[in-house]
């Protein structure tokens, strides 16, 4: 997967974002290309390289070619986007952001989404620096996105209808579910800024484990003494693992049966397919002893075993939870013991071997026609595995029967 993962820490906006990505190896001529297909040749998007308190990085200037831009709705923004010539993958992503853009700004503003009417959504800046982020973002092949804390910043900002308080009313919309923080003074991340993380970074979270591939900074038009005044995106090889079976855990918690009842009801459940199960004894409500009863089920025999314990127990109710599940390769190797065969079963983990176990019925089975102590049948089983070669942390000697 590449991955990108967008430090706003120092806050963020559209340009900020767009030159980070910029920065980070994007090409610029595909960003032009699907901000002109939008616009067409009303703005005009260049690059310089910046230093902010220090740190150097690409500053994404957004020029404007029309003096007066109109402050076009959601609405016009949808059937721009709909109508432009760019990959699908970039429409797509722009559309999103917009939309949560004029659902934010709607809330804010007390009218539907589709009637948003304002600079802050319709003007060409705006446009021009999410569909540019979106092209930068494909451009670069990223499948994935997450963010850390976003700084949003404090004081007051000064807008169409006077003096508002930061973060504006906007990006604190934007931010629901999301970690942020002050950050420091002045207006840090604007309401584009925030539409793109919400939208983009699905996950909240500290720079993840990845391969790093390329990372940049995207500068802010403001040079802040003693706090770099940047965004910056880390691109990666996001570590993978291999999917893992699912179960069901379900759970009964019973005061009321017949304590003789209880091997019936874990055989008949295991007998159903239950992976396993098991009883717990507890002490439940009014001092009163009981039994947690816990099924563990493959997902898609999960009604039926939650019906069949409802059907040989007194519960009223059953707990579902889903779980994944670490399953090892195992098999079984058969061993000798004063001339009894033992089978032993071996569980491996890549290629390693994890667990080396008889199978204890045909322990007790040859202790007895020996006239041996299990433990001394159980000692000569493991003694005579080892032997074969089948040892904790080695590789198997041989094949395992199914």
């Amino acid at each position: 997967m590449n991955h990108v993962w967008i430090d706003p820490s120092a806050g963020v906006a559209g340009d900020m974002l767009l030159g980070a990505l910029l920065d980070a190896g994007a090409d610029l001529a595909a960003v032009r290309a699907a901000v002109h297909a939008v616009v067409g040749d009303a703005v005009s998007v260049r690059t310089e390289r910046v230093t902010r308190a220090g740190l150097a990085a690409t500053k994404a200037h957004v020029e404007l070619h029309d003096e007066d831009p109109p402050h076009r709705t959601w609405t016009t923004i949808r059937r721009m986007l709909d109508h432009a010539a760019v990959p699908e993958p970039v429409r797509r992503n722009a559309v999103t952001v917009f939309a949560a853009l004029a659902t934010a700004e709607g809330a804010v503003h007390g009218v539907p989404a589709d009637d948003v009417h304002f600079h802050e959504v319709g003007a060409l800046d705006s446009i021009a620096d999410v569909v540019g982020v979106c092209a930068a973002l494909h451009a670069l092949g990223v499948t994935s996105a997450s963010a850390g804390t976003v700084a949003l910043g404090s004081g007051t900002v000064r807008a169409a209808h006077g003096a508002i308080p930061v973060p504006v009313p906007a990006v604190v919309a934007l931010s629901r579910g999301r970690r942020v923080r002050a950050g420091g003074e002045g207006e840090l991340t604007t309401p584009t800024g925030m539409a793109l993380v919400a939208a983009l970074a699905t996950t909240d979270e500290d720079l993840p484990e990845l391969t790093v591939t390329a990372w940049g900074s995207g500068a802010g038009t403001r040079d802040v003494g003693g706090r770099p005044n940047v965004t910056r995106v880390v691109l990666g090889e996001r570590a993978t693992r291999a999917a893992r079976p699912l179960a069901h855990q379900l759970e009964a918690t019973v005061d009321d049966l017949d304590p003789r009842l209880w091997p019936g009801v874990l055989a008949r459940v295991l007998a159903a397919g239950a992976l396993d199960a098991w009883l717990v004894p507890v002490v439940g409500k009014k001092g009163r002893p009981a039994h947690v009863l816990t099924v563990l089920s493959p997902p898609e025999r999960s009604d039926e075993l939650e019906e069949l314990v409802v059907a040989t127990t007194t519960t009223l109710g059953v707990r579902r939870t889903e779980y994944t599940r670490l399953v090892l390769e195992r098999g079984w190797v058969e061993v000798g013991v004063e001339g009894h065969a033992v089978p032993v079963k071996v569980g491996l983990l890549r290629g390693v071997v994890q667990q080396v176990m008889p199978e204890f019925e045909d322990v007790a089975r040859v202790a007895a026609d020996l006239g041996w102590p299990e433990r001394r049948v159980l000692a000569a089983a493991h003694t005579a595995a080892a032997a074969a070669g089948w040892t904790v942390g080695g590789p198997p000697p041989g094949d395992l029967r199914r």
